[in-house]
């Protein structure tokens, strides 16, 4: 009697063959999910343009449809939002952005950065799902850690 009830206990405290199988389907799906993510960052990368000189590309914050109070914002809202961000992040540099010898303290910012920039700077480019920004690099004006942080007036 007693060693059907130890027996019953270890199946009990082992992972039932099921939820295992579920369990690496799950996992399996993730990497399948994470591998065709990549190959469209990468198909999608090669359409962007490459900076030259001393000017990056800038990809503007994109607000998120629904406010922290829950309110819903139209399609025009996040759109006019986005034309008057001063806001985005770093994606590309040029090769001569930051020369030591215009910047002999360094580069301001780097790729993968939240950088501040004037309204109006820089060359507003059209791509698919939106716009990115040819900056020169003299145009940044800060760096931020988080670009929520930021209000975002239109």
């Amino acid at each position: 009697m007693q060693k059907e009830t130890s027996s019953t206990l270890a199946e009990s405290k082992s992972t039932p063959k099921i939820k295992s199988a579920l369990l690496d389907k799950y996992q399996e799906e993730k990497e399948k999910e994470a591998d065709s993510q990549n190959a469209i960052k990468e198909k999608e990368s090669t359409k962007l343009p490459t900076p030259t000189g001393w000017r990056m590309l800038v990809l503007p914050f994109k607000a998120k449809p629904k406010t922290k109070g829950g309110i819903y914002l139209s399609d025009e809202s996040i759109e006019r939002s986005q034309v008057a961000s001063t806001c985005g992040l770093v994606l590309a540099m040029g090769p001569h952005c930051y020369d030591k010898g215009k910047f002999p303290e360094g580069p301001w910012c780097k790729i993968g950065d939240w950088v501040i920039f004037a309204r109006y700077a820089g060359s507003r480019i059209l791509i698919d799902g939106g716009e990115v920004r040819l900056l020169n690099d003299d145009e940044v004006l800060a760096t931020v850690k988080d670009p929520e942080d930021i209000f975002h007036q239109f």
